[in-house]
């Protein structure tokens, strides 16, 4: 069974309720009918209530069963008004702003996510809002998940055809966040990258840390930096197979990894691959998704205290009925 298709079953089996803040885009509406369609998360959408309805009927989309929910109207919002000023008045947040901004659905939408009295469980946005609109709200209102120092981002990439990884699925990381992490923030990145593979792939994670240069081949700051981190995540979790520097061929081709790096317990066999910066982790998955042909679900993000996912603008229907149901996954393992 495809990832994908073994994800949605695994959402099924227990039933969450993802929010989608951006409820007057096309593809989200579409996304809603498939989601709905095949019973694997109840959806809420925020917007402008009449302009939702009128885009479904005007494009024949089916949205019934999906709750609409419009933040000015939302008996909510007072409430909601008053937690976001507790939450940021520290900050210099005035109740003037708190109002302004509960006004924003991605803002309403994470007050939700923040009520112990909501019954909404994640929530996947990032079709028409940038990275930083969506996360900055998050890391505002829901903070970092407990024993998290790091909040990063990453793809899930299913391979068609693909005879490396866990047959063709890989996490790509930090492919959408952290633009130059450090040798503390790649070892974090990579130790929440290999639980979310087990959590979500549900197979034994081997990271493999990334670079120009496999084993002393070359050196430099950037080399030293991976270099650095491996050895930190191994003293931390010895159990974990994880290796680097790496080039990317020594880290998936198993007959390249025997001449460049012969003692590496990946043995070419990574399916977990950390890159040394931002440049590289989003090239890498732009050109496996457009060459590759490859499904690209993200950029799913790991250390929130609640399940929250950043789309690309670039997302489809499908793409963002997928994240749903990753985002339902996530949301059975936060409880």
């Amino acid at each position: 069974m495809a990832f994908i298709e073994e994800i949605k079953q695994r959402a099924k089996s227990d039933i969450k309720t993802i929010i989608l803040p951006e409820a007057e885009d096309i593809r989200i509406l579409q996304a809603t009918e498939k989601v709905l369609k095949e019973q694997y998360a109840n959806i809420i959408l925020l917007g402008n209530k009449a302009k939702i309805q009128e885009e479904a009927h005007k494009n024949n989309i089916s949205i019934a069963g999906a709750e609409i929910i419009e933040p000015t109207r939302s008996e909510n919002y007072k409430k909601y008004v008053e937690l976001l000023y507790e939450l940021r008045k520290n900050k210099g947040m005035t109740i003037e702003e708190a109002k302004e901004l509960v006004k924003d659905p991605v803002y309403f939408g994470m007050l939700m996510l923040k009520d112990e009295e909501s019954h909404a469980d994640g929530l996947v946005s990032g079709a028409i809002h940038s990275t930083s609109d969506t996360l900055r709200p998050a890391l505002q209102i829901l903070k970092t998940a407990p024993d998290t120092k790091l909040v990063s981002a990453f793809f899930i990439m299913v391979v068609p055809n693909c005879e490396y990884g866990e047959n063709g699925t890989f996490i790509f990381a930090d492919s959408g966040l952290n633009e130059n992490p450090g040798e503390l923030a790649l070892t974090e990145i990579a130790i929440s990258s290999s639980k979310s593979f087990r959590q979500l792939v549900q197979k034994e994670p081997k990271v493999a840390m990334l670079s120009y240069s496999t084993h002393g081949s070359a050196n430099s700051d950037s080399t030293r930096k991976v270099i650095k981190a491996t050895e930190k995540i191994k003293k931390k979790y010895p159990d974990l197979k994880v290796d680097g520097e790496l080039q990317l061929d020594a880290a998936i081709i198993p007959e390249i990894a025997e001449m460049k790096a012969p003692t590496s317990p990946l043995k070419g066999e990574a399916n977990v691959l950390v890159f040394p910066d931002l440049n590289a982790g989003n090239i890498g998955y732009k050109l496996v998704q457009r060459l590759g042909k490859a499904e690209a679900y993200g950029p799913l993000c790991q250390g929130i205290a609640k399940p929250v996912n950043d789309l690309s603008r670039g997302c489809s229907s499908d793409d963002v009925a997928g994240v749903v149901a990753i985002t339902a996954v996530q949301a059975q393992i936060s409880n």
